[in-house]
């Protein structure tokens, strides 16, 4: 797995440093974006240093193309990336040499007509109201770690907060809305952007009870200290992968499908907002997305869910099989 420039020819890992501090910087792009694009860009560097590339005024359209073809399985025997990480791959190389092209370390940008491949519109899955009840009704709340899970869960599913924002929180950053029962809880998300987001009453009372009966004994167990709002069992901040182990953990505890992803209980906040007749304007507001396209997939996953109730609970929702006699009123 690329990680290291050691392969990398010097010119090329300056241009690639100076290409992650503008996205960083000037573009506002999230720490997990820069570390995507530095994943990406490694692998696409080391393999240009590999053809003998080390100036990106050699390289050519035809190069990013076999690039291309390379990661979605052809050419090394080996089994391709899944088309949306190639898609993903090759927006960064191609705003890569944009970058390189602006700054006037090559003529123009071979990547430009280079095309990512096709994606279908994947739906996110959301759980049904019942299986969040579950998840959540499951975690016991009589040690340290099970009012942390409890916590955690009520907030993600209560405020429909992205994982990484929600172990980026500071006590400080809940301190001063638990006692307000009107008061919003701030939110950072991509690109450190700012939105207030109700929290409402059992979020409420699971945040209490895990900073007054839950997180003291965990964080004594660091010498060091921390202000993180979840903290792991030494007591240090909780990792976003951390986070996710819990969640798949609870999951599993409840009978819940191994469908579930660290994006469910969003995804399951954004969907049950909208079947309960939220507007969609608010709901965007709430998952803090700053195009109303991207919540508009979620009315799409009320209508397939509307449609699957139709066909099971519908007496003419489907045509009478043959030989079956069809029923009705007189």
């Amino acid at each position: 797995m690329p990680g290291s420039t050691d392969e990398i020819p010097g010119a090329l890992r300056r241009v690639l440093r100076d290409y992650l501090a503008q996205q960083s910087v000037e573009r506002g792009r999230s720490p997990n974006t820069i570390a995507a694009y530095r994943r990406d860009l490694t692998r696409y560097l080391t393999w240009l240093a590999g053809r003998g590339v080390a100036s990106l005024e050699t390289v050519t359209t035809p190069d990013i193309t076999a690039y291309q073809r390379l990661l979605a399985g052809g050419g090394d025997g080996r089994d391709g990336l899944a088309p949306a990480s190639v898609a993903r791959a090759v927006v960064a190389v191609r705003t890569f040499h944009a970058f390189a092209q602006a700054e006037g370390i090559t003529p123009g940008n071979p990547a430009e007509q280079v095309a990512g491949p096709t994606l279908g519109r994947k739906l996110p899955k959301a759980l049904t109201i019942d299986a969040v009840q579950r998840l959540i009704d499951g975690v016991e709340r009589d040690t340290p770690v099970g009012l942390r899970d409890a916590a955690l869960l009520e907030l993600l599913y209560g405020t429909g907060a992205r994982i990484s924002e929600a172990v980026g929180l500071d006590v400080d950053d809940v301190a001063g809305v638990l006692p307000e029962v009107d008061a919003g809880l701030r939110l950072f998300g991509k690109g450190a952007k700012e939105r207030i987001v109700p929290l409402g009453s059992y979020a409420r009372a699971a945040l209490e009870a895990w900073l007054v009966r839950g997180r003291p004994s965990l964080v004594a167990r660091s010498k060091a200290g921390t202000p993180a709002l979840f903290v792991n069992t030494r007591g240090g901040r909780l990792s976003r992968e951390s986070a996710w182990w819990v969640l798949r953990r609870r999951a599993e505890a409840a009978g819940i499908g191994p469908d579930i992803s660290p994006h469910s209980l969003r995804h399951s906040f954004a969907t049950h907002l909208l079947d309960g007749g939220a507007d969609i304007r608010v709901v965007q507001e709430l998952l803090g997305h700053a195009n109303v396209t991207t919540t508009q997939i979620y009315t799409l996953v009320t209508v397939e869910h509307l449609r699957e109730v139709y066909a099971t609970a519908h007496p003419r929702a489907h045509a009478v099989r043959p030989g079956r006699a069809a029923t009705g009123v007189g």
